[in-house]
């Protein structure tokens, strides 16, 4: 019996498996009092505004991917704003700047997280807001005990609070220190937000749609959008080191709703496997299980063995390399050229025996690729090993200006009816951009992920989603949900899938099992997060990886950098057995956060 850190839960009843044990246990909660998977996520995401605020929050987004009892094909919910209309190249570039800063007003795009909510509650769910609202309220209102990592981020960001976002330390510097771990913390201003919101429901009439649908229009073009619209013109330091105003209006808000759409799909070894399209990265996983594919070599899949891992590292280069080309939202991306095996046995030439340290995007349909100037290899800025925001520590990492990498949530869920969701929340962190007092939340940055360059799949462009880096999964086999799973961590969210995958569906190792096992990811590719460096040739292993595999994967030319043995990935996953209705979940040790509860 292989020891696993703690059980992979099965029963038949319901599953929650998320980055907080509160979201989890608020969403079973849901589950428990006659609630559908929907219900359960809704109440989850609004949780982790609450108790992941480093990590997620109203002003973010969540893109999802959906499977309901009644039609079982995988469906996206986008809850990724886009960029606001004065968001423009031209802008930027007249305020001196080569890139879109990490953090701060001019970095937001339209809130899109709380629509993309409430979308799902109206369509999928059955609880009234009201009801999916009030174990956030309680624990924003009356408060919760507070993870150590929320302190330790605000402690990163101290200064830059107390000189230059006083509304940030107003909520986050109370009695003038960062929360300490376990702290009873509150936060009114989002209570009252939340309580208003069921307020414009609940004077809407008693129809549980027609509330949902007030509550939208009290965000989009009520008091919220306001209160952002308000905020926004004001100027604050943001990590280009000058204070700017923001872009994002109400009328911003007022354009924006969340939206349904299909997802890019691979058939692969009996299964579907379904991501948000190409204007996020998530694509970048079908690509590499492709190009696994096509080497033919059942070796490819394993990822314990040096063999394997190299197989799989290079993969995912070529697979972020066409991203950096390719993928993009409002473009004519070559989806079905880049999924086609044609063009996988056409990557899968390139692997060799030697760890590339090049980004090589391809040429689907013979298209000639083009990159940013800015990750071109004679202009490519590479990272240090001791920048402070270096990902590799597997946690959350925060510079001083409020730069912050790889930080995210994730929820999913699968109840007895069969109904099924991945979602990943993030953006809107505390640390991203200046609280807006009234309502207790700050707006997003991620503009960041565009380029102040035109012509290239993902510049910036007023109305463009940006290429974000947030990926949800869900894996279908005879047209049924059997998988749902994600994970923090940027860019490294499809790069921790991968073997998880590999070990879960084709090693068949239970869920825990294939969690736990030791993992990795390359920073051999262009990074999504400002100052958009890359680290050529450099792979991050836990130390957990056996050293004989270590030093084969250096012999094949991989910068082995080792890290702790329980610090990359933060997976969630939950699955259900169509043909004897068992449902199952595993949630990730690393963090000493993540928590499944199912029955």
């Amino acid at each position: 019996m292989t020891f696993t850190t703690r059980p992979t839960l099965r029963g038949t009843f319901g599953m929650v498996s998320s980055t907080h044990w509160l979201a989890s246990q608020a969403a079973m909660g849901i589950l428990e009092r006659g609630g559908n998977a929907f219900d359960a996520a809704v109440t989850a995401g609004f949780v982790l505004h609450v108790v992941e605020p480093h990590l997620n929050g109203p002003g973010g987004e969540v893109p999802a991917i959906v499977a309901t009892a009644a039609d079982p094909r995988p469906k996206v919910l986008c809850g990724q704003g886009p960029a606001p209309a004065g968001a423009t190249i031209a802008h930027f570039r007249s305020l001196g700047m080569d890139l879109i800063p990490g953090a701060g007003p001019l970095a937001a795009a339209v809130p899109g997280a709380v629509d993309a909510w409430l979308l799902l509650l109206r369509e999928h769910g059955t609880r009234t807001l009201a009801e999916v609202l009030e174990p956030a309220i309680g624990y924003a209102g009356a408060g919760h005990p507070v993870v150590g990592q929320v302190g330790a981020t605000v402690a990163a960001v101290r200064s830059l609070f107390e000189d230059h976002w006083p509304t940030s330390a107003a909520l986050w510097l109370r009695g003038g220190r960062p929360p300490a771990p376990g702290e009873l913390v509150t936060n009114p201003a989002y209570a009252d937000t939340l309580r208003r919101l069921v307020e414009a429901g609940q004077a809407a009439g008693t129809d549980r749609e027609a509330q949902i649908e007030a509550a939208r229009r009290a965000w989009s073009t009520g008091f919220v959008a306001e209160a952002i619209d308000t905020f926004s013109r004001r100027p604050f330091q943001d990590s280009s080191g000058r204070p700017h105003a923001g872009l994002v209006t109400g009328d911003d808000l007022a354009a924006y709703s969340a939206t349904w759409e299909a997802p890019a799909t691979l058939d692969w070894h009996g299964y579907s496997v379904a991501k948000t399209g190409f204007w996020g990265q998530g694509p970048v996983l079908l690509e590499s299980l492709a190009t696994l594919d096509a080497l033919d070599d059942p070796g490819a899949y394993d990822p314990g063995t040096a063999a394997g891992v190299h197989a799989q590292v290079e993969a995912l280069k070529l697979a972020f390399a066409d991203r950096e080309a390719w993928y993009g939202d409002g473009v004519d991306v070559p989806g079905t050229a880049l999924l086609s095996r044609e063009y996988a046995r056409e990557r899968a030439a390139l692997i060799g025996d030697r760890a590339s340290a090049q980004v090589r995007p391809g040429r689907p349909d013979g298209a000639r690729p083009r990159l940013p100037a800015h990750v071109r290899p004679d202009t490519v800025r590479r990272a240090h090993a001791t920048d402070p925001t270096d990902p590799t520590t597997g946690e959350p990492t925060v510079r001083a200006d409020g730069v912050t990498r790889g930080d995210t949530c994730h929820v999913d869920v699968v109840d007895r009816w069969g109904n099924m969701i991945s979602a990943t929340p993030s953006g809107g962190w505390l640390q991203s951009s200046p609280t807006i007092a009234d309502l207790g939340f700050p707006l997003g940055s991620r503009l960041q992920m565009c380029w102040l360059e035109e012509g290239l799949a993902s510049s910036l462009a007023p109305g463009r989603r940006p290429r974000t880096t947030l990926s949800p999964t869900m894996v279908h086999r005879d047209g049924e949900p059997v998988l749902a799973c994600g994970t923090p961590g940027g860019d490294q969210q499809d790069q921790w899938q991968l073997p998880f995958l590999l070990r879960h569906l084709v090693a068949g190792q239970p869920l825990q099992e294939a969690i736990d096992a030791p993992t990795w990811h390359t920073l051999s590719l262009p990074g999504s997060f400002y100052p958009r460096e890359m680290e050529p040739g450099v792979l991050v292993v836990e130390d957990r990886l056996d050293e004989g595999v270590r030093a084969a994967l250096r012999a094949y030319g991989h910068e082995v950098r080792v890290t702790d043995g329980w610090s990359l990935g933060r997976l969630c996953a939950v699955t259900r057995d169509p043909a004897t209705g068992v449902l199952a979940a595993g949630a990730n040790p690393r963090g000493m956060q993540g928590y499944a509860c199912g029955r």
